[in-house]
């Protein structure tokens, strides 16, 4: 099996990418412009003995995406997984959000989502086999203050993945969301030590996620023996969130 996933040169999609590597599966890692983190990613992978390719696109545009797909046709790199990770963060209160701001995060976190899946959905719908998993976010159900933006974004793309697992349950296609609570990676290191401790005495479990604990969950999600979990969004939040 071959899985897609975007965003994936560090944090969590870079362990989803090790993950799968790990379990024989042949990777295909996309990014946008962090090149040298998605040959880092790349090499992790090949450790395992499975085929490995990195591939560059911006994900707002369908004109990159179709490219990407043809590339990944011309290897035999279609992909039976696809897991949208790839998405921008944005903090600030929604008076101060410009028109610009608004339309790039969207533009990212949703259209890149819609497009991946609206392109790469038909293979899988012809094998009757497929998995899409979409990494969402705890704020994608319970809102954030000075998260307006982003919160919308990651409860879109919760409904997307609702939405879409009625329409392509019978075709053995399963759409399921991960909603992580904080996870200790770069998007987080906006954080200085204090706000880091203060975050962590509100979650049950006393600390962040690992990226890799996201990567199991979305492993388990992409399995054959999935195939009855569809629709639904799985928030590991140490407890934070219920």
């Amino acid at each position: 099996m071959t899985a897609l996933i975007t965003g994936g040169s560090r944090g969590i999609g870079a362990a989803i990418a090790e993950r799968f590597a790990s379990e024989g599966m042949n990777v295909v890692i996309h990014y946008l412009e962090s090149h040298e983190s998605a040959n880092d990613t790349a090499r992790r992978c090949m450790r395992f003995g499975v085929n490995v390719m990195t591939v560059s696109a911006d994900l707002r545009s369908r004109e990159q995406l179709l490219r990407m797909r043809e590339k990944l046709q011309h290897n035999g790199m279609m992909p039976d997984i696809l897991v949208n990770n790839a998405g921008i963060a944005h903090f600030g209160m929604l008076s101060d959000v410009s028109e610009a701001d608004w339309d790039d995060v969207m533009a990212v976190n949703l259209k890149g989502m819609f497009l991946c899946t609206q392109l790469f959905m038909p293979t899988m719908i012809s094998r009757r086999f497929g998995r899409i998993v979409n990494v969402s976010s705890v704020w994608g159900l319970s809102g954030a203050s000075c998260e307006v933006l982003y919160s919308t974004t990651k409860g879109g793309m919760n409904a997307f993945t609702k939405a879409l697992a009625k329409e392509l349950a019978p075709s053995g296609v399963t759409v399921n969301a991960v909603a992580p609570g904080a996870v200790d990676t770069v998007m987080n290191s906006n954080l200085d030590a204090e706000e880091k401790n203060a975050l962590e005495q509100e979650i049950p479990a006393g600390r962040f996620a690992q990226p890799d604990e996201i990567a199991s969950l979305v492993y388990f999600l992409a399995l054959p023996e999935s195939a009855y979990i569809t629709g639904q969004i799985i928030s590991p939040n140490g407890g934070w969130m219920t």
